[in-house]
């Protein structure tokens, strides 16, 4: 077990998981680069496979803010970044701020994305068939920052400002985006405020146990600030964390989203990836209505190891009251296995295998859990 435990580890080299609500983003503690009474920087090699990326590697890095915590959870300020390359030939620069400021009596969350992406579509809809397959390449720059206002004891609420700016710089000829009846096939950039509110009792963040978290966001793209297509979006999370025993978990989720106006497809629900819908590549499905309903069983084997076993079921829809159509509806399971890096820090280590409808599947390797 303890080779076994070392040849997964050293295989990793300490990975990172991508997602958005499909790529995730999950770092693990390597090594302090520096420290002072104010600042702690570490050092972050990662490593990480999802069927959307293939194989990624990269580095980056971790800063604390040692003055700026929030008291109420004892979350520090820091800043996250990172870049890597995948064998599909992707790039990606990530930096994530999060402040707490008035001892975490406020909040601020931003978010700064750069990625040169190739990516695949397969057309809009629930029942698009894998023949429409063809390959496209993105350059992406997004940006977002969010203003949260802690309402005691477990409440938070705020604004955000949303910005992307989607370059399709390649594209199939005589394919589905090179037709030009797909909003979004050359260029589109979403600008616009939105609104968020979440109640958060999770007893942590990375592999929650026991709370809930509930929450609520609506954006709005105008092209009064700048996007090229005006449209709504609506969105509800509700996530639940019983403890069944000493050992073991029952986690359960409701997603839903839904879009209003001419959306493009890069502003739509995507179906699948390591964290909504494991078993189906994200994006092989897309409208601009999704739920996802999903549950996972979580036990504890040993201090340092987990099992999980997973079932979803979810569906995409160009008209939300369309989602719930027996012969559109999408199911998913699987199972998975957890280590603990460091004994005395809440990080793990997942690897998932899922499956879907129609012989989808997928491995998925990094970081944390997926909800």
């Amino acid at each position: 077990m303890r080779k076994l435990q070392l040849f997964i580890f050293l295989l990793t080299i300490l990975p990172i998981a991508l997602s958005g609500q499909g790529r995730e983003e999950g770092f693990v503690r390597t090594d302090t680069l520096g420290k002072t009474k104010k600042i702690k920087i570490i050092g972050l090699p990662i490593a990480f496979y999802t069927p959307e990326t293939e194989f990624g590697i990269g580095g980056g890095g971790q800063i604390f803010l040692l003055n700026k915590t929030n008291q109420y959870n004892q979350r520090l300020s820091n800043i996250l970044f990172s870049g890597i390359y995948t064998t599909a030939g992707q790039i990606m620069f990530n930096a994530t701020p999060q402040i707490y400021l008035g001892k975490g009596d406020y909040f601020i969350d931003a978010d700064y994305l750069f990625e040169i992406y190739p990516n695949s579509f397969w057309g809009i809809g629930p029942k698009t068939p894998e023949n429409n397959l063809e390959n496209y390449n993105q350059t992406t720059h997004k940006f977002k920052l969010s203003f949260l206002k802690r309402l005691p004891p477990d409440l938070n609420f705020g604004f955000t400002y949303n910005f992307a700016n989607h370059q399709v710089t390649e594209v199939e000829e005589d394919g589905i985006l090179d037709s030009g009846t797909i909003l979004g096939s050359s260029r589109t950039v979403i600008s616009g405020l939105g609104a968020e509110f979440n109640l958060d009792t999770r007893n942590n963040t990375s592999s929650p146990t026991n709370g809930q978290l509930f929450e609520i966001g609506a954006h709005f793209s105008s092209q009064i600030l700048g996007a090229t297509h005006s449209f709504n979006k609506f969105t509800l999370d509700l996530r639940n964390y019983e403890p069944l025993n000493k050992r073991s978990t029952l986690a359960t989720q409701v997603y839903i989203e839904n879009n209003y106006g001419n959306v493009p497809f890069q502003g739509m629900a995507f179906f699948g990836g390591s964290n909504s819908a494991r078993g189906y590549f994200y994006g092989r499905f897309l409208d601009k209505n999704m739920f996802v309903i999903q549950a996972e069983y979580r036990y504890r084997l040993k201090p340092r190891w987990k099992l999980a076993v997973f079932g979803l079921v979810g569906s995409v829809a160009g008209d939300a009251s369309d989602l719930l159509k027996f012969n559109s509806v999408k199911p998913g399971y699987g199972a998975g296995v957890r280590f603990k890096v460091i004994k005395d820090q809440n990080t793990w280590l997942r690897l998932d295998i899922g499956n879907g409808k129609d012989g989808q599947n997928g491995i998925y390797f990094g970081v944390n859990e997926a909800f």
